[in-house]
């Protein structure tokens, strides 16, 4: 990085000592898609697997980095330190994090006990469902009790990532739509916890009503998704929130549910790296075999025994 060589054991070490630049390299690392990458991770996977992760996801102007900040305030009071992961888009003109480091979150960038990333992928061969993870854990390596991981929106892309967390905070205002709206979206199935923002607004009670309403037709044994209404501006509510996030994280401990979760998301993540290592090989087998897509064009042989082949040949690699 910095134009220089990357090393990836000298950031590695920086990382697990919990030095800042050495985590900003790291992340830069996972937004490049480094061939790097698997040295790093090699080198601290085994200090991963200590912090929480809480993801943060709902549309666009919810609220959702006022929120993140007050939680950040939060989990300062109570002794705990953060690592917050913005996933913004990218830039078109810079490949950048569009919105860069959250401004508005700035007011911690002094406190040693915070940092603050916004992260883009511009060139992760996965895109967002193996670089969030990655740079979780290089978040998660140095040290921090608490990574937050903010997306912009509730598109596929953003389900995916909330995924990735251990509680998933849903944030929606007051108007936020009919359930059908939330149901396409996916967020039902993903939410551990419902947060009513800007509850100073008119319709808030209303909005509490219809979630509850939802969350108990859909609810089955076990943790029943609260809806907490917070207004992060005035700061109301904020304090109930995190009581939520730190007995979901209970619940998960005691029922063994934490570590079926961090095993299927890590098995999922293997999976699709398998999946894109596999597809990289198929690719060059058929680019390297001209006859290959002849013979389909002419029908001499159709998609089935193409991909058969396909197969035969990079099994034989």
């Amino acid at each position: 990085m910095d134009g220089g060589v990357v090393d990836a054991r000298e950031i590695a070490e920086g990382v697990l000592a919990g030095e800042r630049r050495a985590v900003a390299r790291a992340i830069s690392m996972v937004e490049s898609g480094s061939p790097d990458l698997p040295e790093l991770s090699t080198l601290i996977y085994p200090s991963t697997g200590r912090a929480h992760i809480i993801g943060l996801t709902g549309a666009p102007g919810a609220g959702k980095s006022t929120l993140t900040q007050h939680l950040i305030q939060e989990a300062r009071g109570r002794g705990l330190t953060v690592g917050v992961l913005a996933i913004d888009p990218t830039s078109p003109f810079t490949g950048g994090a569009l919105l860069g480091d959250r401004l508005r979150m700035q007011s911690h960038a002094t406190d040693p006990g915070v940092f603050i990333r916004s992260m883009a992928t511009r060139g992760h061969l996965g895109g967002l469902a193996l670089a969030a993870p990655e740079a979780i854990r290089v978040l998660d390596a140095s040290g921090r009790d608490l990574v937050m991981v903010e997306t912009v929106g509730v598109g596929q892309v953003e389900v995916d990532v909330a995924k990735a967390a251990d509680t998933t905070l849903v944030v929606v205002n007051p108007g936020w739509g009919d359930s059908i709206q939330v149901a396409k979206a996916g967020i039902l199935e993903i939410a551990d916890i419902f947060v009513v923002n800007k509850a100073d607004r008119d319709g808030a009670d209303r909005a509490v009503r219809d979630l509850e309403t939802m969350v108990g037709m859909t609810s089955e044994e076990g943790w029943r998704v609260p809806v907490i209404a917070t207004s992060a501006v005035r700061q109301e509510g904020v304090d109930s929130l995190f009581d939520d996030i730190e007995r979901h994280r209970t619940y998960l401990q005691a029922g063994g549910e934490l570590a079926a979760r961090r095993r299927d998301r890590l098995m999922a993540e293997v999976e699709e790296m398998v999946s894109q290592s596999l597809r990289g090989m198929a690719r060059s087998v058929m680019e390297g075999s001209p006859e290959l897509a002849a013979d389909l064009q002419e029908r001499r042989i159709d998609p089935y025994a193409a991909a058969a082949s396909i197969v035969d040949r990079v099994q034989g690699t």
